[in-house]
């Protein structure tokens, strides 16, 4: 990893998704029990979670970003409901039907295999558990998935692997969830090429 994927552009996209920042607080105020968050980045979720929310396991790829996330998650209260190792969502390190809840905090428009991803989170969830997602999707609005498209190769290489074209709704129902409470809607806070969101929770049936 670069200097740039590991230090720079975490902190640019903390800054850049301020605007969500109510969103992901209500998303993850209904993290129950024993939880695994996909993709913790720099742990800027950690201080959103409830005392609902046991036992927090985390992932991420990179070392240097998980250095960041132990660091805000020892600022945290009771730190110790805190687990965090380097993994990959495509491949989770854990058993099947370990948790109650999973987390998927804009981090599926960077996976490269969304669609094993998918499975993987539904693999690791009880049957009855929650995966609770907050993500940028390809838009409705014919006008502006030609603007995505235009933007994303740019955008992809800038943005560290992010996509702005992905169907995360499809690929969470192909792997077997229920879109339950999640739904597609406009952030009046994001540009148009970014503001459309798959927002809430979704269930293993």
């Amino acid at each position: 990893m670069s200097l740039y994927e590991d230090r720079v552009f975490p902190k640019l996209l903390d800054w850049a998704t301020r605007p969500v920042w109510r969103d992901r607080e209500k998303l993850l105020s209904q993290a129950h029990g024993k939880v695994l968050e996909l993709g913790v980045g720099t742990g800027a979720n950690f201080p959103l979670y409830t005392s609902n929310a046991t036992e927090i396991h985390g992932i991420e790829p990179g070392d240097a970003l998980l250095d960041l996330a132990r660091e805000s998650a020892n600022q945290c209260g009771n730190p110790q409901r805190f687990h965090l190792q380097t993994g990959d969502a495509q491949a989770l390190p854990y058993a099947d039907e370990t948790f109650d809840t999973v987390v998927a905090c804009l981090v599926f428009c960077t996976i490269p295999d969304p669609q094993a991803a998918a499975r993987e989170a539904f693999r690791v969830l009880k049957p009855g558990g929650t995966l609770l997602a907050l993500e940028h999707v390809a838009s409705e609005k014919r006008w502006v998935r030609h603007v995505q498209t235009g933007l994303n190769p740019a955008w992809k290489h800038l943005a560290c692997g992010c996509q702005l074209t992905r169907d995360t709704a499809t690929t969470f129902r192909e792997a077997g969830f229920k879109l339950n409470k999640a739904t597609h809607r406009k952030h009046p806070k994001l540009p148009a090429f970014a503001a459309e969101l798959l927002d809430g929770a979704l269930l293993k049936p």
